[in-house]
């Protein structure tokens, strides 16, 4: 008679990967139906009890404050930009770059504009108010695309993270402090001054990863890389934003119009 074969139990989720487990199910239905959402919702999209999400979450506002880091969270889309393969022609490159570019805007509007219209108000941390060491942790504090240190982010807390949006930067987290859907900071200076820290990381780590697209094809540009990249993700963060702008162009025509300009100058000349 052969031996049973003694049956392992899987590992569990550590609290951090059911934190992630319990924000990736979340945000689509954040995006769909804003504060309304339900915990029983969210448990069943992801596969768990209820009461599960509370090990993780002290209340549905901190679930909701978590979705809204990760929709401004610029990994995911610092991933993209830099696995675009270099040996492609530039105005590929950066057709590639402007569909990331604007999925991630795409994702972070519509996760914020929902929970603004819903009445949502994200609570900003406070050094007064942090609740523990683990939960600065599992907040995973300003994760910009630098893959900054993890130490030092998990300090910075969730409003960090949240700020740290390098696609609208000072839209997100504007020179007036609100924290992207219109809420002013209220945790004081000191909150904004990190929150502005993890911004300009993002934003530096975004552009840098968008000015390498430029680099194989430096010697036939007509400036400078810096310049030509800050223009490239002003047209980006820019193009569509505006209300009763019209049709929104597809990311190729947006592309063409930053190569090659507005006006068909081959028609010009017939």
């Amino acid at each position: 008679m052969e031996p049973t074969a003694t049956r392992r139990r899987a590992p569990g989720m550590s609290p951090e990967q059911r934190r992630e487990a319990v924000v990736r199910a979340a945000l689509p239905l954040v995006a769909e139906f804003g504060t309304a959402v339900t915990t029983a919702q969210v448990a069943r999209a992801a596969g768990i009890g209820e009461a599960t999400i509370f090990r993780v979450f002290p209340d549905k506002d901190a679930l909701l404050d978590a979705c809204v880091a990760e929709a401004l969270d610029p990994t995911n889309l610092l991933g993209q930009l830099r696995s675009i393969p270099l040996d492609q022609s530039l105005a590929t490159r950066l057709v590639d770059a402007a569909d990331a570019l604007r999925a991630h805007l795409d994702r972070m509007g519509a996760v914020l504009g929902v929970l603004s219209a819903t009445g949502h108000r994200r609570r900003l941390p406070d050094a007064r108010d942090a609740r523990s060491a683990s939960d600065a942790a599992s907040a995973r504090g300003a994760a910009s695309a630098a893959t900054a240190d993890k130490a030092a982010a998990a300090n910075a807390a969730t409003a960090t993270k949240a700020a740290a949006s390098a696609a609208t930067a000072d839209k997100a987290a504007g020179a007036d402090g609100s924290d992207g859907a219109g809420n002013v900071d209220r945790a004081g200076r000191g909150a904004g001054t990190g929150r502005s820290a993890g911004r300009d990381a993002a934003t530096a780590a975004v552009h840098e990863a968008v000015a390498e697209l430029f680099e194989p094809d430096f010697a036939a540009l007509r400036g400078p890389v810096d310049a030509l990249t800050e223009a490239f993700l002003g047209l980006m963060f820019g193009h569509g934003r505006m209300p009763g702008a019209g049709p929104t162009l597809s990311t190729e025509k947006v592309v063409d119009l930053f190569l090659h300009g507005a006006l068909d100058t081959d028609r010009g000349q017939r």
